[in-house]
This record gives structure tokens, sequence and C-alpha cells, in this order.
């Protein structure tokens, strides 16, 4: 990559950690959404097959939404500034989503008492349909632009309005139905039980049509609320390939689905939301937030830079193994084949 700046590869590296917090975190909510809406004879077994595919991985999936926040900090602090100011309600309200979530994930593993169990799980499930739903938003305020510093106007002026917008509202539903979609295409596999899988199957199809439309709408909102994502999304020239890609691999996840060959449909849907993320970033660039802070002028000093290439590359050589052992333990059999670990959810 010998045209490629240091600072430009580690923005390069943060987009890579938001996508895979938003691959692999973002079906851990969306199991936490099926949780919500567990239905029909067989609901306490889909919440049961739910706890057991999230308990052994939900902690280490939050390891890429650290490194996000870490490197926006270190290598891009001014931008994590303006982020922590003008997005401080939903950003703020999001993390505290993520804790209460975590914290009644474990309670209600460990609670005796059925009342308690019940209100524990209801949290949990409410947490993990807010908190996408903020996290969109939040995406979506950055994308139109409208995050910028200003000292005057009212509160709401400076701090509600930036964020509650219908593009950014659109897009914090297409976060959510993505979110959704990819935990129902993951439970399909988690279980060796056909009338169980064909539960998730039915979500998954329903969800699959609720991205389409989300992302539409949010589309369709981002000329007069995003015009630099509609330029990159329409005008750009790489923008009809990659929607001929993510389109076709949305097709194919959705035709995996009916036709029941769930591995091939958990292999579309990882690309298919790749394609997606990578999309908003690349309509963004070559600004971290646009339209006034671009990528250079928001880095930190060089030495800075420096030392957290470093750090990457050899915490990437412990980190990754890491989780390829993590992953290959406690996702290479059935979740409702394998012993509940301990001290998960």
């Amino acid at each position: 990559m010998p045209d490629l700046s240091l600072a430009e590869f580690l923005a390069f590296i943060l987009a890579l950690s938001l996508g895979a917090y938003v691959l692999l975190g973002g079906a851990d909510f969306g199991g936490g959404v099926w949780d919500l809406f567990a239905s029909g004879p067989r609901r306490e077994r889909q919440r049961d097959l739910i706890a057991h595919a999230i308990a052994p991985i939900w902690e280490a999936n939050h390891v890429w939404l650290i490194l996000a926040i870490v490197l926006t900090f270190t290598c891009f602090p001014s931008a994590f500034a303006r982020l922590g100011t003008v997005l401080h309600i939903p950003l703020t309200l999001m993390l505290v989503g993520v804790v209460l979530r975590g914290s009644a994930f474990i309670f209600r593993a460990y609670d005796t008492d059925p009342d308690s169990r019940r209100r524990w799980g209801r949290l949990f499930a409410i947490a993990s349909l807010v908190t996408p739903l903020l996290l969109g938003i939040s995406i979506g305020a950055v994308a139109s632009g409208r995050v910028v510093e200003s000292q005057q106007g009212s509160f709401v002026s400076r701090f509600v309005a930036p964020w509650l917008t219908p593009f950014s509202v659109a897009v914090g539903l297409m976060t959510l139905a993505i979110f959704a979609f990819m935990a129902a295409v993951f439970l399909t596999l988690e279980t060796s039980d056909r009338d169980l899988a064909d539960d998730f199957r039915r979500r998954g199809l329903l969800a699959g049509v609720a991205v389409f439309g989300t992302a539409f709408l949010s589309l369709a909102l981002s000329p007069s609320d995003a015009p630099l994502v509609t330029k990159g999304l329409i005008g750009s020239p790489w923008a009809l390939p990659l929607h001929l890609l993510t389109g076709a691999f949305a097709v194919a996840t959705l035709a995996a689905l009916w036709g029941r060959r769930y591995r091939l449909a958990r292999m579309t849907v990882g690309v298919q939301i790749l394609c997606i993320v990578g999309g908003w970033a690349m309509a963004q660039y070559p600004y971290v937030i646009p339209p006034d802070l671009t990528i250079a002028e928001a880095a930190a000093p060089p030495v800075t830079l420096r030392l957290v290439a470093i750090v990457l590359g050899i915490g990437g050589v412990i980190l990754l193994p890491s989780l390829v052992y993590l992953f290959r333990i406690f996702k290479s059999a059935p979740a409702d084949q394998a012993e509940r670990p301990a001290g998960g959810g």
C-alpha cells in the first residue's frame, strides 16, 4: 500500500473494526431482539437457544467496539471530541444499553426466582433492541454532515437536532433490521432441531425484507439529509458495482434461507453486511466526520500514529489467533448440543 498514508491506514483499520463489530456483535444484539419477540409453542426453547448461542462469545465480540473507540480517541482525537460532544446523548444512552444488556444477561442466568428472571430477560431484550437503534442513529448523524462544532444556539439545536432527523432514524431502523437479520441467519445453524431452525428461518426471511425496506427508505431520504452519502453511493464509479454485489449477496442469502441451505446463508449474509459497511465508509472518504473534518486534519501527531501501528501489530498477533481458537472451541457444534460454559448467560 505505497500510496496509503499511515493515518489513512489506521482509518481503514478503524472501519474494519466497526465492520467486525457490526458483523459479530450485531448478531448478538439481534439475538436479543428475537428473545423479545419469541413466540409460538417453542417460545422458551427459542430463548434458551439464543442464550446458549450468545453465552460463550458475547463478551469477546465487544473487543471490536473497544478497538474502534481506542483508535478514534488515540489516532483521531479531534473527531472523538466532536462525536463525544455533539452526539453525547445517543452515544451515552447506547453505552448504557450495552452495560444494561450485559448485566441483565448474566443476572437472568443466575437468578433463581422465576419472576426476577423474566424481568432480567425483558431488560436484556429491550436493551438489545434500543442499542442498535441508537448506534444506527449516530452513524446516520455522522453521514448526514450534521455533526459540526457550534457554540451558538439552544441546547436542542446543538445536541438534539443533529441526530434526531428522519434520515438518522431511518439508518437506525436499518441497523436494527440488519442485526435481527444476521441473528436469525446465524441461529438457524445453532440448533439440530429442524422445527426450531425453521422458526428462525421464517424470522430471517421477514428481517431480510425489512433490511431492503429500510435501506430503500434511507437512500430515499439521503439526497436532502445526507448529500455526501448520496454522491458517494450513486455518483461514484464504484457505486454501481457495489450495489450489484450487495444486492446479489442479499438475494443469495434469502434464496439460501428459503432453500434451507443455512451454511451458505451464513456466508452470504456476512459478505452482504460487509458490503453495506464498506459502502458507507467509502462514501464518506476522505472525511472522518463530514463535511469538514478529513482524515488528515483529524489525525494525531505522526509519532502517536506510529506507536499505535506498532501496538496494533503486536496485539493482532495475540488477539486474532485467540479469537479463532475461541470460535473453534465454542462454535464447532450447534449450541443446543454444547454444554453451557461456566459464567455464560
